[in-house]
C-alpha cells in the first residue's frame, strides 16, 4: 500500500528535492525522472524506481498502479502526494503527475559491448542538457549502441537531460571517459572514428562508413580540439548553403546518424 506525503518538511521530500543538484546526485547515486511515459520506458528497459510519487488523481490509473506494484515488489516505495509537492521535487511550474527516483547506471567504458550495434555516438565536452537528451533520442531512433561522453560533459542524470531524452536515457547505454581513456579503448578493437568537423572538404555523403561507426561531435561553441580531430579515422562536414557555418550539435549528429544508418539498411 502506498503511503501519503503532503508535508514540505518531510525528510524524503527534502532528500529527493536535493537530487536536482549534481553534488547530491553523486553522493546518493540517484536521479529524478518525470512523467508517466518516461517511467513506462524505464520499466520496459528493465529499470524500476526506488520511489514513485504520484498525485491522488492518478491512483487508479492502470499504468501507475502497475508501476507502483512493480516498484514495491522490488523493495521500493510508492508514495501518493499532491501537485505542490511534485512541483517542489521537480522545480517545474507545471509538474508531471508522476515522478520516479532511480539509481544511476554504471557508466564505465569497459562495460560497453561495441559489437552490440553498428552505430555509436560520442560527444566531447557537450554542455547543453537539451543537446544531450536529443542525441540520446536520436541514438534510440537509429538503433545506436549508446552514447560515450568524453571529458567534462553535462551530467546525463540532470533533471533537464533526463527530461530532454524522453525516455531514451533508459534505452541507450551511457559511458563516461576522458579522451586519454577513450582513444586507447577504441583502438583496442574494431571501430571507425568519424569526426564532424569544419577542417575538411569531405562531404558527409561521400564516404562508405565502416561498422561499428563512432560518430564524434564536439563542444557546442568550440567544436573539437584539433588534436582530437587529427586522431580520427575520418573527418567529414555537412554542407552549409546559408550564412551559418555549422548546425546545432545534436542536429548535426542526427543527420550523420541517419546517413550511416542509410548505408546499413
Amino acid at each position: 500500500m502506498p503511503r501519503e506525503i503532503t508535508a514540505y518538511s518531510n525528510p524524503l521530500v527534502k532528500r529527493v528535492r536535493n537530487l536536482r543538484e549534481k553534488r547530491h546526485r553523486r553522493e546518493e547515486g540517484l536521479f529524478i525522472a518525470e512523467g508517466l511515459r518516461i517511467l513506462a520506458e524505464a520499466e520496459e528497459a528493465g529499470r524500476l524506481p526506488r520511489w514513485i510519487f504520484y498525485t491522488g488523481e492518478m491512483r487508479n490509473h492502470a499504468l501507475v498502479r502497475r508501476l507502483a506494484a512493480a516498484c514495491e515488489a522490488e523493495g521500493g516505495e510508492a508514495i501518493e502526494t499532491n501537485a505542490d509537492i511534485l512541483h517542489k521535487l521537480s522545480g517545474k511550474d507545471n509538474p508531471q503527475t508522476v515522478l520516479g527516483v532511480y539509481a544511476e547506471f554504471d557508466t564505465a567504458l569497459d562495460g560497453l559491448d561495441r559489437a552490440a550495434s553498428g552505430i555509436w555516438m560520442v560527444a566531447q565536452s557537450l554542455r547543453d542538457p537539451g543537446n544531450l537528451g536529443t542525441i540520446l533520442r536520436t541514438g534510440d531512433a537509429v538503433g545506436a549502441g549508446g552514447l560515450i561522453l568524453v571529458d567534462d560533459c553535462v551530467d546525463p542524470f540532470s533533471v533537464e537531460a533526463v527530461r530532454a531524452s524522453m525516455g531514451a536515457l533508459f534505452t541507450q547505454r551511457i559511458a563516461k571517459a576522458s579522451w586519454a581513456e577513450f582513444l586507447p579503448w577504441l583502438r583496442s578493437g574494431p571501430g571507425q572514428l568519424v569526426a564532424l568537423s569544419l577542417r575538411t572538404d569531405i562531404d558527409y555523403r561521400q564516404p562508405a562508413y565502416e561498422a561499428p561507426t563512432f560518430l564524434l561531435v564536439g563542444n557546442e561553441a568550440r567544436g573539437l580540439p584539433a588534436e582530437y580531430e587529427d586522431a580520427c579515422d575520418l573527418r567529414v562536414k555537412l554542407p552549409m548553403r546559408g550564412k551559418a557555418d555549422s548546425l546545432n550539435a545534436a542536429i548535426a549528429t542526427a543527420v550523420m546518424a541517419y546517413q550511416v544508418l542509410g548505408q546499413r539498411v
